[in-house]
């Protein structure tokens, strides 16, 4: 389960800056909204006017983001008689962004209805190209009634105006208390010279750059070049002094299962699914001065074939049944609440190891986290243009190398 994401945070998924120069390069055309634009009434109306169901969906998303068996699926088909083509076709933003927009801005079918992508520069570019289609939340009843209220206020889609949650991710910090010999409550845990050569941070210059600033008493989705330059500073200090051990990759999460770490920043899914899949009990925390939230969201291309039948979709998967079912499989962040009770009506139908595996996903606070956790959480940093984001850039990139 923890290979879900090699291969995607490692090459600066989420923030796509690792694939800055391709996405910038694809990005040619000029953003047709401005930043954080919502649509206006009468652009969903235009946009949905005379669309109809055509009984099949293409379905973009990322690799093992789904049970192989596809039981959602085959239950929306069964109900509804749409079938979905569903390809795990999504490796990383700023490719994919690449990839799609030459047909986009050309007024082009990508050949999908519906996509999954993360809240990064790229789904900036994408709205602000004009490329994601307005949802019509008439169409989305479930979502109304079942989603979680920290998802209707994104700070990177205010209102959902293109975008609902798929499933959602912490980061935060993995120990092993059997070596840190205490708990760990605070980013300072991870300037302590007491672990000198024992801490991992992340390559990704976003999620460094985001421990940088939060350490620094900054929010993230604010801060300007100043800031930046400050936080930089802070993690400047932390790897001059010896203490980060590595700025890790997906292949975090291996050195701290075998000792090379004790410490590290981690992504609360991956900490979940390797207790569970080896039997270890490393901890996962938010810090008291915060951490980040990413979301992997669905989409409807503006050019989709099949708006009707993708947002019936969508829908469908903000059943409470759906939902659970989802979160059963993947370990992520479910934004929808009511799973959790519905996960623990799945568990009182096993029995044994099945039981309480159920048991575990329910009572986990990496998938369900608490109001108080969700209090500390924050997006990243916004950008107002493209020489914003090569600035930040340039700006963390050098901490990781060298």
């Amino acid at each position: 389960m923890t290979q879900r994401r090699l291969g995607r945070r490692d090459a600066l998924r989420i923030s796509g800056l690792g694939a800055l120069g391709a996405a910038l390069a694809a990005c040619g055309v000029q953003g047709k909204a401005k930043p954080g634009a919502s649509a206006a009434p009468d652009a969903v109306a235009k946009y949905w006017t005379g669309k109809a169901k055509t009984g099949h969906i293409d379905f973009a998303n990322w690799p093992l983001y789904m049970d192989p068996k596809k039981p959602e699926l085959k239950a929306f088909t069964k109900e509804t008689g749409i079938t979905v083509n569903y390809q795990e076709v999504i490796q990383e933003m700023g490719p994919w962004f690449a990839k799609v927009q030459p047909q986009l801005s050309a007024g082009q079918s990508i050949g999908f209805d519906l996509m999954v992508i993360t809240n990064s520069v790229q789904f900036a570019q994408f709205r602000d190209s004009g490329f994601l289609a307005p949802l019509d939340h008439a169409k989305l009843p479930n979502f109304k009634k079942n989603a979680a209220a920290s998802y209707t206020k994104e700070a990177f889609d205010p209102g959902n105006v293109y975008s609902v949650p798929w499933a959602s991710g912490m980061t935060g910090i993995a120990y092993d208390e059997a070596k840190t010999k205490r708990p760990i409550t605070k980013l300072a845990d991870l300037w302590d010279p007491a672990f000198k050569g024992k801490v991992g941070m992340f390559s990704d210059t976003q999620e460094l750059a985001n421990f940088g600033l939060l350490k620094a008493g900054i929010n993230p989705d604010g801060s300007k070049e100043a800031d930046w330059q400050t936080a930089a500073a802070e993690l400047k200090k932390q790897k001059d002094a010896g203490i980060v051990r590595k700025y890790y990759d997906q292949s975090y999460i291996d050195a701290l299962g075998n000792g090379e770490v004790w410490i590290t920043q981690a992504w609360s899914g991956d900490v979940f699914q390797k207790n569970v899949s080896d039997g270890t009990d490393f901890k996962f925390v938010i810090p008291e001065e915060g951490g980040t939230i990413w979301t992997d969201n669905f989409t409807i291309p503006i050019t989709a074939k099949a708006p009707v039948d993708a947002i019936m979709l969508i829908d469908f998967f903000y059943r409470t049944d759906m939902a659970a079912s989802l979160a059963e499989y993947i370990n992520y962040v479910c934004p929808v609440p009511a799973a959790q009770d519905q996960i623990k009506a799945d568990a009182a139908k096993k029995s044994g190891d099945d039981k309480q595996d159920l048991l575990d996903i329910a009572d986990s606070e990496l998938v369900f986290p608490s109001e108080a956790e969700y209090s500390k959480l924050h997006y990243y940093v916004s950008f107002d243009s493209v020489t914003d984001q090569q600035t930040f850039q340039k700006t963390f990139e050098p901490i990781t190398l060298g």
